[in-house]
Parts: structure tokens; sequence; C-alpha cells
């Protein structure tokens, strides 16, 4: 440890976070985390008053941008009534929110079981699907990530489960969605590709084995692989076929994340579960909540259902949760990603001119990612599929000019991500979107047999 009564204000936070506290998916040395001492909107400050936008809504999951203090007013309310009964009583708030939620969701997703994240909420809707149907496997996507348990892990295609590949949980099977950006045919047969592996997997696995099928809404911090057009409704009517039930995992691409409620409604069909967190709360509170259709919970109306937690419904979540909701609909926030994606759209492609170092830009409402590439026509990527760190050279420097001009977002392989809180303006995005473009030089130069456009 070190003395600490000669560091500056800075240095003594990092310095008590580095001395006794871990920092998840990385290694502890060498890192260089961010100070922040508060947010507003889009920005966050650190403790020497830099400013910092954040073009990744922390994780994907500050959508209606820091520092509302209506959620503050709807938590101390609560608190101040009460803060935790156990999941055996009620509150107001649990059935209003439950309520609202019935409400946005399509069809007759009417029910919710409340959870604290994406991981238990993903954990409970595996469990359900098994309990229900009485069958054991899980279908998932490789190129996705359901949460950080041993259970989501497995179920997930990250490559951040493979240090825990010895301890996975078993009756977990995936699949390959080519992406545009890298399929080297028309997109009819992208689709038609896509829909006969699924069916070949379901053949090999025996349909009467698999209890449901786990997809994202849309695709996260794979990339945001967005799926061949037809490709989810192709698959409710193959899982009607057959019995398969639908789960989709809205944690990142709900809340208007993608310009709608819940990514999935982008693509005409309605799930049998839908699990949430993140954007439920926007990350003033963990919390999370698995959604379900009138039929799957009617099956426990003289049945036990077989899980549960201590947290479940917990109250200060629900106001945190119900106050969210209501701040999308006052604010038109929903509105405001779809007009906002489009002005990102528009501008990123401009970007696309002036940096050969761009291959791809992929974005949904406002969750998005430039892919970038050494050559445009070989489509090589500046980092490889779960890069190791020597092979992050060119992107850490990257990384690294971003975060020194005073944007704070996600950076991973050969992705620069940017998902702003839904509340940015078309000025925000054109100073981020600066940033990102003066970053980008570093890239251009790695670029081989394509001119620079200055």
């Amino acid at each position: 440890m070190l003395d600490t009564t000669t560091l500056s204000e800075t240095q003594e936070v990092l310095q008590d976070s580095f001395d006794y506290t871990v920092f998840a998916w990385s290694k502890q040395k060498g890192i260089s985390p961010i100070a922040v001492k508060s947010a507003k909107g889009v920005y966050m400050y650190d403790y020497d008053d830099k400013r910092y936008i954040d073009f990744s809504s922390g994780l994907m999951n500050v959508n209606i941008g820091h520092g509302n203090q209506r959620i503050t007013e709807a938590v101390v309310k609560q608190m101040q009534e009460v803060s935790y009964v156990t999941p055996y009583c009620v509150t107001k708030v649990r059935g209003e929110l439950g309520k609202k939620l019935a409400e946005i969701c399509p069809g007759d997703l009417n029910k919710a079981f409340f959870t604290l994240c994406g991981a238990t909420s993903n954990e409970a809707a595996i469990k359900l699907a098994r309990l229900y149907t009485g069958r054991h496997k899980i279908l998932s996507r490789y190129q996705s990530y359901h949460g950080a348990t041993y259970g989501t892990l497995s179920v997930g295609g990250d490559p951040r489960k493979l240090p825990d590949d010895s301890q996975q949980a078993p009756n977990f099977v995936h699949i390959d969605i080519p992406y545009r950006y890298r399929w080297n045919h028309d997109e009819e047969s992208m689709l038609t590709d896509s829909v006969a592996q699924l069916e070949r997997v379901i053949a090999y696995e025996g349909p009467g084995n698999i209890a449901a099928i786990m997809l994202e809404g849309e695709s996260g911090t794979s990339g945001c692989l967005q799926y061949p057009v037809g490709y989810l409704a192709a698959v409710r009517k193959i899982c009607d076929k057959h019995g398969i039930l639908i789960i989709i995992d809205e944690v990142m691409s709900g809340f208007g994340r993608t310009g709608k409620w819940f990514g999935f409604e982008n693509h005409g069909i309605v799930p049998d579960m839908v699990t949430m967190a993140k954007g439920i709360t926007s990350g003033y509170i963990p919390f999370g909540c698995l959604m379900v259709t009138d039929k799957i919970a009617a099956r426990y109306d003289d049945t036990v259902l077989a899980t549960g937690m201590t947290y479940a419904a917990h109250p200060v979540g629900c106001a945190a949760a119900l106050e969210t909701l209501k701040i999308y609909e006052d604010e038109n926030l929903i509105e405001n990603a779809v007009e906002m994606g489009k002005y990102m759209d528009a501008q990123a492609a401009i970007l696309m001119e002036r940096h050969p170092s761009i291959g791809d830009f992929r974005n949904t409402g406002l969750l998005g990612c430039f892919e970038l590439v050494k050559n445009r026509t070989t489509k090589e990527p500046m980092a490889p599929f779960n890069a190791r760190p020597e092979e992050m050279a060119v992107m850490s420097k990257v990384a690294a000019r971003i975060k020194e001009l005073g944007m704070y977002t996600f950076v991973r392989w050969s992705y620069v991500f940017v998902a702003p809180p839904l509340c940015v303006t078309k000025e925000q995005i054109d100073e981020g979107l600066a940033i990102i473009s003066e970053a980008l030089k570093i890239a251009d130069e790695y670029v081989v047999n394509q001119p620079v456009n200055l």
C-alpha cells in the first residue's frame, strides 16, 4: 500500500480502488480508469474537472443520461416509505411497474418476474424454459453475450467464457449466424443459409430435447451484428413448429436503445420470454426483469414456480424502474433515438469517406459501432476476434487517443462503439464523432494499399 498523505485527490481515489478492490475483465496492473466525480446528461467529469463525453452510455445502460434527479427523488421517496420487503410481500410500486411493463410489451407478455440484473434475468429464463417445457437443451448464438454467471456464460458465445471452459454448464448448443459485412454473397442467400443451419442443428440435437432458443433483440458487444432480414420471423415459425420457446435478451437493446421499446420489435415478432435490465433503470439502481406470456405464467397458477431470490421485486429498484419508464415517455427519448440514429448514420457515412480504416458502420437507433480494417478489399480486421494484447496494439492506441481527447466509449477488438444516451443532441453527436475522427487518424496509418482522403 502507498502512503496517501501526499497524493492528489485524483491519485488517492485511484489508489484506494487499486489497493482495496478488483476490476472485472481486466488484468489488475497497468489499467488506467477514469476517476469519475460527477456526471450529467451525456458527460462525465473527473476530479481534475476534465470532461468526457460518454459515447457508450456507461455500458450501454445509462439510456436516459446521467444525473437525472427524478430517479433520486423516486428512490428517496420509496425508501422513506419502505426500503425492503420480502418477495412474499407486495408493495404498490411492484404492481404499478408490472402493469406498466405489460402496457409497453407487445402481445400477451403481461407477467413480470423481477430480478437484480441481466444475468439473473437470463438465468431465470433458462430455468423457467426448462421447467415449462420439460426439455433440457438451450440454443444460442456463438457471437452473443448473456451474462457472467456460469449458466449465462455458457449460454452465451462470447470468448470471455473460455477461461471457464472446464466449468461450463451443460446442455447449451450454439449456432453461427453470419453478418452482412463478412458475407460474400447476396442478402437472400445469407438468410437461406442461416435458417438452414438452424434447422440442421435442431434436427441433430432433437427438437424434442430443445426447450428454447435465446437470442439478443439486437446484437451488442459482439459488434452490433445485424440479423439477416427476415431471420427472427423465420425463427419464430420454426420454433412454433417444434414447440420451442423463444427467449429474447433485451438487456442491452431494450428500452429505446434501437429506436423501439425493444429490439425485437424491429423484426415483427413477439417472443415467449423477454429478459431486461440495464435500461430498465438506466443503471441508476441494479435491477432486472423477466417478462413472460400469460400462457407460461398460467402453468404456475396451481404449480410451484421453483425459482426466487432475496431481492426479487425490490421496492427501491421498482421505484427507480417505474420513474425511468416515465422519463422515456415524458422526454420523448425513444423518438429522439430514432432521429439521432438517422443523424448518426449520415455523419458516420461522412467519416467513412474520410477514413480508409473504417470498413463498416452498423447501427440500429443508437446502438452502433465502427469496424476498423487494414484493407477494405480484403476486410482484414485491425484486430482479430478475441485478440490477444499484442494484437490490440493499434486499437489500444486508438482507445488511448479517444480517452485523451475527452471521450469515454467501449473499444473492443476492431470495434469502436457509438451508443450515447438517448438524450443526445446533434451537436453532441458532432462533438463525439469529431473525437473519434481524430483518433482514427492513428488507425489510418496502418491501412495498406488505400489512399487517405484529407
